[in-house]
């Protein structure tokens, strides 16, 4: 399938890089000093991706809802303090990003992480220039799965919609990608598994990095 003059959205954690460590970690952290228990850190796989907020709301028992706003804004405040101590990138990732260089194709990162985090983390994993745009939340922007932040980012790629591949790894991307008008594409290395992204649009599932590059061969 060749997609002339295109180019990629990636989704940051759970595509590009491992991060599930760094925020657990300061979950965890954010749970205990508000008297809450911690979890094992594959129990926040399926709770990544929609944010600070909820994922603090999905971490507490039942009866500690009403404390997640102050226990995200512990977790969030932890983990701009060390949000790259742990996190890896994924293998293959930065030959990827190499070839679509070479080749001229636009990229961005569209991530629900707070801006100056999803800043820091690239900035800090990556080399300089891997990426043509990075975008985390902003407070009262749009985020995922709000179409509108991915046409933001197509206007500023001097892309449209339909020429831009969004790979992710959780339903929250294939919806975003779906809504906006981008090809749904899911990587299997992530935090959800290839069945929940499937199910959730994707038209295709890429088990490794380099197989990106076949959609522009």
């Amino acid at each position: 399938m060749k997609l002339k003059h295109s180019g990629v959205i990636f989704d940051l954690d759970g595509t590009l890089v491992d991060t599930l460590e760094d925020i657990a970690v300061s979950m965890n952290r954010a749970l205990a000093s508000r008297g809450f228990p911690e979890l094992p850190s594959k129990e926040f796989l399926g709770k990544i991706g929609w944010g600070i907020k909820q994922l603090a709301w999905l971490s507490l028992p039942e009866d500690g809802k009403e404390a997640a706003d102050l226990v995200a804004l512990d977790a969030a405040h932890f983990y701009a303090e060390k949000p790259f101590i742990h996190s890896r990138i994924y293998p293959g990732i930065l030959e990827l990003l190499g070839s679509l260089k070479a080749r001229k194709i636009k990229t961005a990162v569209l991530t629900n992480k707070p801006d100056p985090v999803a800043q820091k983390v690239i900035g800090a994993l990556f080399p300089h220039d891997s990426f043509d745009y990075v975008r985390g939340e902003i407070k009262g922007g749009s985020r995922k799965p709000d179409p509108s932040c991915v046409w933001d980012l197509a206007v500023d790629l001097d892309l449209t919609p339909a020429s831009i591949i969004f790979a992710g790894d959780s339903e929250i991307d294939m919806e975003t990608a779906i809504s906006s008008g981008c090809f749904p594409l899911g990587v299997s290395w992530g935090y959800r598994s290839s069945e929940t992204l499937i199910k959730a649009g994707a038209k295709r599932i890429i088990d490794e990095a380099s197989e990106l590059m076949l959609f522009f061969d």
